[in-house]
């Protein structure tokens, strides 16, 4: 009897072991990394009628699938309600859907969802984010453990950055255009363990990572200008490295070594294209018709200062003070699109002495880039795709693949191959070599922003409409003994 209850206990433990290191539990699965844990056969070509296992109805939503175990997580929005959903991975049955209580819906960019964040799972809690009504921690069944109300924030393009699960807690960045911050909570009870305040950091959507330095882990993030780290244990920043662009989307990854690589672009920082703003009392003087020393929208012309009228007006008051026209001015004059590797072990302003390369071509804006099998891979709007060198930063091998419209989702790789989603719904499948070549193609005629979820040999693929698994014959059938 004793030998059999040891056996079971080692089986469960086993078992445990195997969901835990199979699982994808967060944004980009693994810290961020994109990259699929284990050693599964992945199937070259997927697409509707191709190597697919279930497919079924899911409410609307941006946020990217999470899998443990048997279990895959997603958050949606529909009819003006924020939901977690629970499906079984092995038939996408729903099995809980759960709303969770808000308010008032935040604004949100055009192209936007309510239900932007991923959730993070370990496996026995599901945390889920909506920028609407702050953090929900359900368990696997869909009871609500405990709530932290957050939101809506100042931020005209909606809260999109996902929560994560480090060691014993949940770390969660906002930056919004006033009012940011880092916290640590307590993943067992809510409590907030620390809140780092970020007021230099205007709206950005980039999910934080762990890295490891010095035989200590650190929560980096990037932001407006700049990337940093900071002690898990007490929100301190630990180090800094300046010269990243004016909104950050994509997410840092960490390679080889513990070097992070960021690649960060956004619009009015091209060359020939860098916006250059005049002096507030010079554009006052011209502007401020009712002389009040601040510059209202309605005496705006037509530009680019009314055209961004909102992410200048920090707190949203539909009114430009000084503070707020230099605060933009000083980004717009100081941003940089690049990408970079940053050598680990640093503390301060590691800018000079940390940075191993630069690089600024062919960046993406939303998409995260990847690091696999020695190399990098970006793909940017249009559909081109970058491999480069991580020890130098040299481009590779730049082409387009057969998706070429704008790009969400962030490619995702495993057993030599990346899939890369466009927003039209079109799948595009590369090597993993440095001169990378098309495998396959499909089209889902759904937009899709969501980034896949690859666990246990099965690819979890989200469109607007519809939540796919996709795997091979084999791998299916060995999942289900």
């Amino acid at each position: 009897m004793k030998i059999l209850l040891r056996l079971s206990v080692v089986l469960l433990c086993c078992a445990v072991e195997t969901a835990q290191s199979d699982s994808w539990p967060q944004f980009r699965g693994p810290n961020a990394s994109g990259v699929a844990p284990g050693s599964y056969k992945l199937p070259a070509s997927i697409g509707p009628d191709r190597n697919l296992v279930w497919k079924v109805s899911l409410p609307p939503g941006h946020s990217s699938p999470v899998v443990h175990g048997d279990r895959v997580y997603v958050t949606a929005a529909e009819d003006g309600s924020l939901y977690t959903l629970g499906l079984h991975g092995e038939t996408g049955e729903v099995l809980w859907k759960v709303e969770a209580e808000c308010r008032e819906l935040e604004e949100i960019h055009r192209d936007g969802s309510h239900a932007q964040s991923s959730p993070a799972t370990d496996g026995e809690r599901v945390v889920s984010f909506f920028g609407s009504g702050g953090l929900f921690c359900y368990d696997r069944n869909g009871k609500l453990l405990w709530r932290r109300r957050m939101g809506p924030f100042k931020n005209g393009f909606g809260a999109a950055s996902s929560p994560i699960i480090v060691g014993d807690r949940v770390v969660l960045n906002q930056d919004h255009d006033i009012d940011s911050f880092l916290m640590a909570l307590d993943k067992g009870s809510g409590k907030m363990l620390w809140k780092t305040e970020r007021p230099e950091f205007p709206r950005g959507f980039s999910t934080p990572v762990s890295l490891e330095a010095n035989g200590k882990k650190q929560i980096v993030v990037s932001g407006t200008l700049r990337i940093a780290a900071y002690d898990p244990d007490t929100g301190k920043e630990i180090w800094t490295v300046r010269g990243l662009s004016r909104i950050v989307n994509t997410t840092p990854i960490v390679g080889d070594g513990g070097v992070v690589f960021s690649a960060t672009w956004s619009p009015g920082a091209e060359p020939g294209e860098r916006e250059k703003l005049l002096p507030f009392p010079e554009v006052a003087a011209q502007l401020d018709r009712n002389r009040n020393g601040r510059l209202e929208l309605e005496e705006l012309p037509e530009g680019s200062l009314k055209a961004r009228f909102n992410q200048f007006d920090r707190d949203k008051d539909d009114r430009l003070t000084r503070a707020e026209y230099d605060g933009m001015k000083h980004i717009f004059e100081t941003v940089e699109n690049v990408a970079l590797a940053i050598r680990p072990g640093g503390t301060g302003d590691v800018t000079r002495s940390h940075v191993l390369w630069r690089q600024s071509r062919y960046l993406p804006y939303v998409p995260s880039p990847i690091h696999y099998r020695g190399h990098l891979f970006w793909v940017k709007r249009g559909g081109i795709v970058a491999s480069l060198d991580p020890e130098t930063g040299k481009t590779l091998k730049v082409g387009r693949v057969a998706g070429q419209s704008r790009y969400f989702s962030s490619p995702v790789a495993g057993d030599g191959k990346i899939y890369l989603l466009s927003e039209k719904g079109e799948l595009s499948v590369i090597s993993a070599e440095p001169q990378w070549r098309q495998l396959s193609q499909a089209d889902f005629q759904e937009e899709a922003y969501a980034t896949p979820a690859i666990s246990g040999g099965r690819i979890y693929l989200r469109t607007s409409r519809h939540l796919y698994c996709f795997g091979l014959p084999q791998a299916a059938a060995s999942l289900q003994r």
